[in-house]
């Protein structure tokens, strides 16, 4: 059976704020960082996630570790480091750093000895030379991000994995999920910083081409990253279910 795709959007970076998006690579503010936290404490499926993947880029890494301790303390659930999740752009922001940097920076990315996993579980190993050029199959072009997501929609299908779990990046989301409804020209994606988003493949799904289905709970709760914390939420997302009946 397919898994269910999980879909978070990376907290808030540096780039997030004022459009500063001549910072190479972004790490998070420290609001992205209490967003993290939010999350963690927030995310009920710390306990049947068996997959972690994240972006390569360290805003992406930084909200892997800091959102989803509880799922990586599990010795069972691996956490890989994927390039095809990568953000669009060819903006400073939005490219990486090679796999040697990323070795370095990874651990002064968390700022606490409480993750509750060993950061050594992080699996580099897909994070090959260029990835980060931004050229050819890792093309900032449509044609190219629209092959890479869907490479990654078909690697995911086959995974055998029942729940999987990927931080990624607002633009590259709608690419991945072919769903462009919502868009904010101001943020340049619908989705919010750590929003979570849940995902079944389509019936006719297969090896070959994949496609994700927005699951009906996560569709009526978009635009809340965690709708439990926001009463105010809860009250309107009650509105809208009632409206349907």
């Amino acid at each position: 059976m397919a898994p269910i795709v999980h879909l978070v959007r990376h907290a808030e970076g540096h780039h997030n704020v004022n459009n500063a998006t001549h910072i190479h690579d972004a790490t998070l503010t420290q609001n992205g960082i209490s967003q993290c936290v939010r999350l963690r404490d927030s995310f009920p499926h710390h306990h049947t996630i068996d997959l972690v993947l994240s972006s390569p880029l360290c805003r992406a890494i930084q909200t892997a570790i800091l959102s989803f301790g509880p799922t990586l303390a599990r010795p069972e659930v691996p956490y890989l480091v994927i390039p095809t999740a990568q953000e669009v752009s060819s903006l400073n922001c939005d490219t990486g750093h090679a796999r040697e940097y990323l070795e370095i920076m990874i651990p002064k990315l968390h700022g606490s000895d409480n993750l509750g996993f060993d950061l050594a579980k992080i699996n580099l190993d897909a994070v090959v030379e260029g990835w980060n050029s931004k050229t050819g199959y890792w093309g900032h072009n449509k044609a190219a991000v629209t092959k890479r997501a869907a490479d990654l929609r078909s690697w995911l299908f086959q995974r055998p994995e029942a729940n999987i779990l990927i931080v990624t990046h607002g633009a590259f989301l709608h690419y991945l999920t072919e769903d462009w409804t919502g868009d904010d020209p101001i943020r340049g994606t619908a989705y919010l910083n750590c929003e979570v988003r849940q995902f079944n493949f389509s019936p006719g799904s297969t090896g070959k081409e994949a496609h994700l289905v927005e699951r009906p709970q996560s569709e009526s709760s978009r635009g809340a990253s965690h709708p439990e914390d926001d009463p105010h939420i809860l009250e309107e997302l009650e509105e809208v279910e009632a409206s349907k009946v």
